[in-house]
């Protein structure tokens, strides 16, 4: 099974990533900032996926997938953000390879994204 890291600092957005990937069939830890889903990712490891959102306190989204691909290489990581700004092109500057969703974004456009990414 798909097991996905999710770090969200939003709480009603994080509940809702969560139980929406659930229903989609994925096994997901929600994690309220980038250290928590730091901690996780160290004690468990076995994610397929890191979910992110870019900007989060503590550890935004771009630093913790810098640490959690050097441990994991094989992770795949994808942020979410709120900052239209923010795109593809902002992780190629950091050379992750990871894919950037702009919120708002439809529930069914994030799955398909997952899937894509899982498949690639």
């Amino acid at each position: 099974m798909t097991r996905i890291l999710l770090a969200e600092d939003d709480t009603a957005m994080r509940q809702f990533l969560t139980a929406a990937l659930e229903k989609a069939g994925y096994n997901v830890t929600p994690c309220a900032d980038g250290l928590e889903a730091l901690e996780e990712l160290k004690k468990e490891g076995d994610y397929t996926l890191l979910l992110a959102d870019i900007v989060m306190p503590g550890m935004d989204g771009i630093e913790l997938s810098q640490t959690a691909t050097t441990l994991y290489p094989n992770l795949k990581v994808m942020f979410i953000t709120g900052f239209s700004g923010i795109t593809m092109g902002d992780a190629k500057r950091e050379n992750l390879q990871a894919r950037v969703l702009n919120k708002p974004f439809h529930l069914s456009e994030l799955v398909r994204q997952i899937e894509d990414l899982l498949t690639a």
